[in-house]
């Protein structure tokens, strides 16, 4: 526990860093592009165009609406919120290689270049999210206090990113191949996430598979908060349970793993 408080203290007093240092990369990131940050938006929005003209148009048949919503506009969250996870475990698994030598250079808490990593995806995905909220409140999809539940699902996807992140943030240094193990992992989920696809009758199989997918929770929890018209959670209190102790779980061995190999990475370079 003495290395989860100090890892907790680390970021929390460095929060103002952290968001400045976010900001500037992004900033940095666009400054030589005429539409800048748009392109944030603009790379998911092709991806949309080209699932929707496969599944949409085509594969899917004469299915109709999902849930009572187009399903322009499911597809649309889930190409969003798991473009953010994803961009979250991406790049924060990666900010301590990516910027090595100034953790090993000077003294530099490596732990708030995660954090970084993740408020840089935490400020191009707020701006998708208006863009939902705005379709949403438009066609009246979602009851007006289920967006509330957004800020739960922020929540939840940024401390789950930063779990998996704090393992493979070390593990990428330590041994290469696990950047390729973790892109095809990564590659499974989107298949296995129904981002394109919906839950509703598939085999049980694919139903079990959903209720042990992390990513499916997420993604599930931002579609209920910002455009089904139902329940403002997504699932039962088993849901719950299941994605808090994995998460959990996965921080507790994460802030292991960083602390045991932060010192010592130079070494495996």
């Amino acid at each position: 526990m003495k290395n989860v408080f100090a890892l907790l203290k680390e970021n929390f007093e460095n929060l103002h860093l952290i968001w400045k240092l976010s900001l500037y990369n992004i900033k940095a990131q666009y400054a030589n592009h005429y539409l800048g940050i748009l392109w944030a938006i603009l790379m998911p929005a092709a991806q949309v165009g080209v699932f929707y003209v496969i599944f949409g148009l085509g594969l899917r048949g004469d299915r109709g609406d999902v849930q009572n919503v187009p399903f322009l506009v499911y597809l649309i969250t889930g190409i969003f919120a798991f473009g953010f996870i994803q961009g979250c475990i991406n790049s924060a698994s990666n900010a301590i290689s990516s910027q090595i030598g100034l953790v090993t250079k000077m003294k530099f808490p490596s732990s708030i270049l995660l954090s970084m990593s993740i408020a840089n995806n935490v400020v191009t995905f707020m701006i998708m999210s208006f863009i939902v909220l705005v379709i949403s409140v438009v066609n009246s999809y979602s009851e007006p206090l289920h967006y509330l539940v957004w800020f739960y699902f922020m929540f939840a996807t940024i401390i789950f990113a930063y779990s998996i992140a704090l393992i493979m943030s070390s593990l990428i240094i330590l041994i290469r191949d696990i950047k390729n193990v973790q892109a095809n992992v990564m590659r499974m989920f989107f298949f296995i996430t129904p981002i394109f696809w919906e839950v509703e009758g598939r085999p049980p199989i694919m139903e079990t598979i959903v209720a042990f997918n992390p990513f499916a929770y997420l993604l599930m929890t931002f579609r209920y908060a910002m455009i089904f018209d139902g329940p403002a959670f997504y699932g039962g209190v088993s849901d719950h349970i299941f994605f808090w102790s994995i998460t959990l779980f996965l921080f507790f061995i994460g802030v292991q793993v960083h602390y045991r190999y932060k010192d010592r990475l130079v070494d495996y370079l």
